[in-house]
């Protein structure tokens, strides 16, 4: 018997049978292949774009692209390897057309530039999401996606498309740049 819950369980030829009925227009097979992967794809988005209302529209954008393109998927790596892919290259350029936009109503508006988060902020949680903002977009998807999202670096590498010492490297630059922000913080602190 098969149940929602008891399928996220399901061994990996379950899922290649989902898509096979995906590409003939199983619907009920979408809906369950979205449903077993919907979440981690939100939450990786989530932290790439910081917004809630963003990170929906841009998950469903990933299942729109991701549906669209399934017939290309060769099954080489792993679905969710090949869907975070996805995810990461659909935010990486919605959120770019978004700042634009936001460049775009400020200048019209002529409201000034938001001020950088507080130097003096006591709160270590408000202090590293805005060090990890601050990261290069490179840095910061290799961050977010090993140390909060706890990929592999064969997985990320995969899902950005570049070597996997690539990816290393840039963990060791990102990790290497927090600690100069955030090095104050840690002064104050002893």
């Amino acid at each position: 018997m098969h149940t929602a819950t008891a399928y996220q369980y399901e061994p990996r030829v379950e899922e290649s049978q989902l898509i096979s009925r995906v590409l003939d227009g199983d619907r009920e097979a979408a809906r369950r292949l979205y449903d077993a992967h919907a979440p981690r794809v939100y939450r990786l988005v989530y932290r790439l774009c910081g917004d809630e209302e963003l990170a929906q529209d841009f998950t469903q954008d990933t299942f729109i692209r991701a549906f669209d393109q399934l017939a290309r998927f060769r099954g080489e790596a792993a679905f969710s390897t090949w869907l975070h892919r996805i995810a990461v290259t659909t935010t990486s350029n919605a959120m770019r057309k978004v700042k634009r936009q936001w460049t775009r109503e400020t200048a019209i508006d002529g409201i000034p530039e938001p001020a950088a988060p507080p130097a003096a902020d006591d709160d270590l949680q408000t202090r590293l999401a805005a060090a990890i903002d601050a990261l290069p977009e490179i840095y910061r998807t290799t961050l977010v996606m090993h140390d909060i999202e706890g990929f592999t670096h064969p997985e990320i590498a995969s899902a950005l498309g570049v070597p996997e010492g690539t990816c290393k490297s840039r963990l060791f630059q990102a990790r290497a740049q927090l600690r100069r922000t955030l090095a104050p913080l840690a002064e104050d602190m002893q």
